[in-house]
């Protein structure tokens, strides 16, 4: 038996990576104020700042919720050394409401690597915290190819 537990590997069927997040909104509301909007640019695509905007300026619990989802998301890759790619995990609202993730480039291919497909999320938050939930969806393997004796020998 190995000295600290050992997870398996990312992906394969049956396996799920789940990731979640909670961000203090305390402490997004202090960063939005000591250095303003422009500090989000960097986490959030232009986009995903404009679904966390309201009549009166951003969101905050919106903005919480997309970093949640965003870093959850992330967590579902299972990469070692690597830093999160904020601009390639992107959080939308959906035409019903709910939130989507679309992967872009290192994240695509992260989870590609993973053998993951698609990212669900779920976001939740109330007064001071914002949380997000993210399960893989992760596609079977292609079958292999038949080799010649395969196939020669099923006829």
């Amino acid at each position: 038996m190995p000295a600290r537990p050992a997870a398996p590997p990312a992906g394969g069927l049956g396996w799920a990576n789940l990731g979640m997040d909670i961000v203090s909104v305390n402490r997004v509301r202090r960063l939005l104020a000591q250095y303003g909007e422009r500090f989000f640019e960097r986490m959030l695509t232009p986009g995903e700042l404009a679904d966390c905007r309201t009549s009166s300026g951003l969101d905050v619990l919106s903005l919480c919720g997309r970093i949640a989802a965003k870093e959850a998301a992330f967590k579902t890759l299972r990469v070692r050394g690597r830093f999160l790619p904020w601009p390639d995990i992107v959080v939308r609202r959906s035409e019903g409401g709910w939130p989507l993730v679309e992967l872009h480039r290192a994240a695509a291919e992260m989870a590609a690597e993973s053998g993951i497909t698609e990212i669900t999320v779920s976001i939740s938050h109330d007064v001071d915290y914002a949380v997000a939930v993210a399960a893989p969806i992760i596609a079977p393997a292609p079958y292999p190819a038949p080799t010649p004796y395969e196939s020669s020998s099923s006829s």
